[in-house]
């Protein structure tokens, strides 16, 4: 159709007329629209868009030309994002680049992912993607870690309630002390008192600065959470939110894993010091004011239930002893039985066993590669086997090295394996590309390696070093911090979930008759 071309309106359908210039229409011409407005979803004919265009309130709108949206009623048009860039408010949220599933506008494009091959316009990339479902389940995750962040908010409020409700105790014991002393202990009173109030002052501002940083996760996850619901029929908007979300929801969750490991403020003792009597004119203070870890209901985890289920098979010779294991996608659990010289898949619902698999020596860590393939070393001989899941388990490759093989982790399409004084790197195919023995100043880092784990984009190395603690590094071997109190003497595993490192303490290998599960 030529442009401004006035239509018969005697033969416009319903489709058709969509599509006319709204501010024709309504002054009773049926003119088409050639350009269509994302801010106020209407379409404009060349002159009318002119008009609209030098209205102030809406210069800084989004013009499309009628090619670029997707033809039929306005009901079915991919609409483009209105979300206004962060960084760069002038421009519209209306770029997505898969490589990295992430959102942007053109300008975000062109400066962080300028090298990534797949970049979509939105309303393009949408129309043979849906994301309702995702958009839904999303909202299902805000909702509960808006309630988690609420428990966390109750906690810090408890621990400042009590720990005020303590002050007022340690107070009072002080000046009961205080009477049975001279003259003297009106200046050492103060300076206790003193000494607490900036002591419970530092405390309770801890607790403040960790219920802003809650109240800033609560006020971004219910942002997400209301526009998600606020928003029906724009699929655009709804991928822009859904993707506000995951990042609002990531850190939130990343906030209540940190709230949870971090202990809770302590609590403070005040002690008497009965020498005081004989000794005022030497003394600061009239007693010794410290703190002790608090004491917490509110464990990591939480045992629902658990239940023993036998992994014995009539070939097995000896008591089974489950040296490692690891839990595939599908919830099938693959067990490395050290003392047996096997590998035992069980149903991950039913936990029978399903088959086993004969290895050449004792195995002594098992990991997942991916959903049908497992990785699992066999110190005795210095190799690490690839077994395939399908059907019967088998050996589909076979990695030598030239050391005794103990940790094992996978990440990126590369093993990580180490001994007990190196982290290696290796490709699947069994190709050596690196070697972590050694600090930035050249000393020996390990002396002891237990286990290791890497998180899931490869950047932290967690290793678990029996002597020396947990000791992290990047994927250049550079430490990155390390864990070495005295409570983690004696650490043999660590494991990696969600890039949340647990450890686990002077965790002996157990003989085991039969698989004892705990479900968290």
């Amino acid at each position: 159709m030529a442009t401004g071309r006035q239509i018969n309106t005697d033969i416009l359908s319903d489709e058709i007329f969509d599509v006319l210039c709204s501010i024709c229409r309504n002054e009773d011409r049926n003119t088409e629209g050639e350009r269509y407005c994302v801010d106020c979803h209407d379409y404009f004919c060349v002159s009318c868009v002119k008009v609209h265009s030098k209205v102030p309130l809406c210069a800084g709108h989004k013009v499309l030309d009628k090619s670029q949206v997707k033809s039929g009623t306005s009901k079915a048009l991919p609409r483009a994002p209105t979300e206004r860039c962060d960084r760069h408010s002038h421009k519209h949220i209306d770029m997505y680049c898969q490589n990295h599933d992430n959102v942007g506008c053109s300008t975000c494009m062109a400066v962080d992912h300028r090298l990534c091959k797949d970049t979509f316009y939105i309303p393009e990339f949408i129309q043979n993607n849906t994301y309702q479902a995702e958009s839904r389940e999303l909202q299902t995750k805000l909702k509960e870690i808006a309630k988690t962040l609420e428990k966390q908010a109750d906690r810090f409020k408890q621990d400042k309630q009590r720990m005020l409700k303590r002050k007022a105790e340690i107070l009072a014991d002080i000046r009961k002390f205080r009477q049975e002393i001279n003259d003297h202990l009106d200046k050492l009173e103060k300076s206790s008192i003193d000494e607490i109030e900036s002591r419970v002052k530092s405390l309770e501002d801890k607790i403040e600065d960790s219920l802003k940083q809650l109240q800033a996760n609560k006020s971004r996850i219910r942002s997400a959470n209301d526009k998600l619901t606020s928003t029906n029929t724009n699929y655009s908007e709804v991928f822009v939110y859904v993707k506000m979300g995951e990042d609002a929801a990531n850190v939130a969750i990343k906030y209540i894993e940190h709230a949870k490991i971090k202990s809770t403020v302590g609590d403070i003792e005040f002690q008497p010091d009965r020498t005081i009597l004989t000794q005022l004119e030497q003394k600061k203070t009239i007693g010794i004011l410290s703190e002790k870890p608090a004491k917490t209901a509110d464990n990591l985890f939480q045992i629902k239930g658990n239940q023993s289920y036998n992994v014995k098979v009539k070939s097995d010779k000896n008591d089974c002893h489950i040296n490692s294991a690891c839990c595939m996608k599908d919830g099938t659990i693959i067990l490395a039985d050290y003392n047996n010289i096997k590998l035992k898949r069980l149903h991950g619902y039913n936990y029978t066993l399903t088959d086993c698999y004969d290895l050449p020596g004792a195995p002594y860590k098992v990991c997942m590669i991916n959903n049908k393939q497992v990785a699992v070393t066999v110190p005795s001989k210095q190799e690490v086997h690839i077994i395939s899941l399908e059907r019967n388990m088998k050996r589909t490759n076979k990695i030598n090295t030239d050391f005794v093989c103990l940790g094992l982790a996978h990440a990126n399409n590369n093993l990580y394996i180490s001994d007990s004084t190196s982290v290696y790197m290796y490709t699947l195919s069994g190709r050596k590309l690196k070697q972590f023995r050694k600090d930035q100043s050249g000393h020996e880092l390990f002396s002891n390696i237990h286990s290791l784990a890497v998180s899931k984009d490869a950047t932290r190395i967690y290793v678990a070093d029996h002597n020396n603690g947990l000791i992290v590094l990047d994927n250049n071997g550079q430490v990155i911090t390390s864990f070495n109190d005295l409570q983690l003497k004696g650490l043999t595993v660590v494991i990696s979930l969600k890039q949340v490192v647990c450890w686990y303490l002077d965790m002996a290998p157990i003989m085991f008759y039969s698989l004892h599960v705990m479900v968290s």
